[in-house]
């Protein structure tokens, strides 16, 4: 499956899974609606804590002046491990789940809400895992250090 890893950018794969967890909740006879209470405001934190974590990834990113190509990893100029890069090493990522479960929880339909969560182990195998071996190839034990310190995720 070498074929697929940094193929897709993550934001076409965050639409594709969108689209499907959209398509499961329309086809859906109601068996698996979940009511979820205060929804509105559940989706609304969410997406402001996804819209902040995202924002400040590419924020850092820009001041460290490295690329926030994810398809080209080889080309990062350093290890950016301030601000939210101290909490978790893919902020970005991380924002984009975070709108996925927004998505599902506004659909409010278990099987999207589920699909949601497959996200997580294909942004690891496809695209993380390589990005972590070519950043370990660039900056060695600068690298392994911050992996060390700060989770993949959260």
């Amino acid at each position: 499956m070498k074929a697929l890893e940094l193929k897709i950018p993550p934001v076409v794969l965050f639409i594709l899974f969108a689209v499907a967890m959209y398509a499961l909740a329309s086809v859906d006879n109601g068996w698996v609606y979940m009511h979820i209470p205060l929804k509105i405001i559940w989706v609304a934190i969410l997406f402001v804590f996804s819209g902040y974590v995202g924002v400040s990834g590419v924020i850092e990113f820009k001041k460290a002046k490295t690329t926030v190509d994810p398809t080209k990893p080889n080309k990062a100029s350093t290890v950016v491990n301030s601000g939210i890069f101290s909490k978790t090493r893919n902020p970005m990522y991380v924002a984009l789940f975070t709108l996925l479960l927004c998505w599902g929880f506004w659909l409010e339909n278990g099987l999207s809400l589920m699909l949601s969560i497959f996200f997580i182990p294909y942004m690891t195998r496809f695209q993380i895992k390589p990005e972590e071996r070519a950043l370990e190839r660039i900056f060695g034990d600068d690298y392994l250090t911050y992996k060390a310190k700060v989770r993949r995720w959260i």
